[in-house]
């Protein structure tokens, strides 16, 4: 493939504003630095999904690139469109909308969350005339686990990462419905189609080897798009020093487990930021100690201001994340990391030099002692964490492994056909 403009579908379930997680903002990030670089972009994805799924009914904000096209599908289905979809693993009632986009003719359609979106049977779409251009590059990025959990997370029923199968259980606990086709070769007859599979880390590859079938696979870390200049917070000049937590409340985030240590932590406050179904326990937890302080929603320039000026932001995820995007933002914030040392969190944190890990609260307390007892130590763990960042994780470090990528697979399917 040559340096000229390229022509990109990105195939996903949710994008802002009508998304809910990092996948969501990766996926825009990725469209907009590639429109800026004269690239055609456009992007598909399932608006009756988000309306299925939003329970508060608020919708944040979100800016796209003026070049980058977006087709919000709709179906008069409504919700039971992507209910189809996840009992049949196909796009069902969304099919025709997504031909009718790929007969636009693409170099390259990524998928990433494409559970409601389509199921497998989204990676087999084809254009439906030959002359519409079928030989784009097909490439599918692990944001999360649905190739290999039904709840796409790796997090039990009983509240703990998931190293044994029990996904018929779990799917009940969690009131979903059993997808019985998880239980056939449909999935694996899927990826066939790809050329090539995209994980962030080697943690998130060795949880896939269980997949029975895997394309040719590449590692692409995710990168951070540097924001307007941070929103100046009351926090800055605050006597009390404090940390911050970034992310939706949840259980298997595990701000949880952060609320009994912090109403006794008298040395710094603890500010968490986000929203999600466990606010008001969490809430309640706190009882209303004056230690603790919960935001709600924040937008990019908000979190990075908080980012800042605290002492360390905190990561006490119970989960096995794939990979936080706020730990880049910390970064690009010259902020040090302390994070529970599971899934990709230790790798990432060791990759930028950033901070360190806990697995209790005695090693919690020593971590947070630690940084606040040495503000000079605070301060060169966060310029090593912006150096690694300004090498490693910005928009053209990416953009450039993406591009190899895109060639290495390119060039696989040139030499079988």
């Amino acid at each position: 493939m040559t340096e000229r403009p390229l022509r990109f579908c990105h195939i996903t379930t949710f994008y802002p504003p009508y998304s809910f997680g990092g996948d969501a903002v990766y996926v825009q990030q990725l469209a907009y630095a590639l429109a800026e670089r004269g690239h055609h972009v456009e992007v598909i994805h399932c608006l009756d999904s988000y309306n299925l799924l939003a329970h508060d009914g608020e919708l944040r904000q979100s800016t796209d690139h003026p070049n980058v096209i977006v087709h919000r599908l709709k179906s008069r289905a409504g919700a039971l469109s992507p209910l189809a979809t996840q009992q049949t693993g196909s796009p069902f009632f969304k099919r025709e909308q997504i031909e009718k986009i790929l007969a636009r003719g693409f170099d390259v359609v990524h998928y990433h969350n494409i559970s409601l979106v389509g199921g497998p049977k989204v990676l087999e779409l084809r254009a439906p005339s030959p002359e519409a251009g079928n030989t784009a590059v097909k490439l599918y990025s692990t944001h999360e686990y649905w190739l290999v959990c039904p709840m796409h997370v790796l997090f039990r029923y009983d509240g703990v990462a998931c190293t044994e199968k029990k996904c018929l259980r779990c799917t009940l606990a969690n009131k979903r419905p059993p997808q019985w086709w998880r239980y056939t070769p449909m999935l694996q007859n899927a990826l066939k189609h790809l050329d090539m599979i995209i994980y962030a880390n080697n943690f998130t590859r060795a949880q896939h080897r269980t997949l029975g079938y895997e394309p040719p696979h590449a590692f692409l870390p995710y990168f951070h798009m540097a924001m307007p200049e941070p929103k100046s917070t009351e926090h800055a000049a605050a006597d009390k020093p404090y940390f911050v937590s970034v992310g939706r409340l949840e259980p298997l985030k595990g701000v949880h487990t952060l609320i009994p240590f912090f109403r006794e932590y008298e040395r710094a406050r603890l500010v968490v930021v986000g929203d999600g179904s466990q606010r008001g326990e969490l809430e309640e937890l706190a009882e209303s100690s004056p230690n603790i302080e919960f935001t709600g929603w924040q937008d990019h320039t908000q979190i990075s201001g908080l980012l800042r000026h605290a002492t360390a932001l905190v990561l006490p995820s119970l989960c096995f994340e794939s990979g936080p995007l706020v730990m880049l933002e910390a970064a690009l914030q010259r902020t040090p990391i302390i994070g529970r040392a599971i899934g990709s969190i230790p790798d990432l944190i060791e990759s930028i030099a950033g901070g360190f890990t806990f697995h209790d609260d005695v090693s919690l307390r020593a971590a947070l002692d630690r940084l606040l007892d040495a503000p000079g130590e605070r301060e060169a763990i966060g310029a090593r964490a912006y150096a690694a960042y300004r090498r490693h994780f910005t928009p053209e470090a990416h953009l450039s492994k993406y591009r190899d990528i895109i060639q290495e697979a390119h060039d696989k399917r040139q030499n079988r056909t």
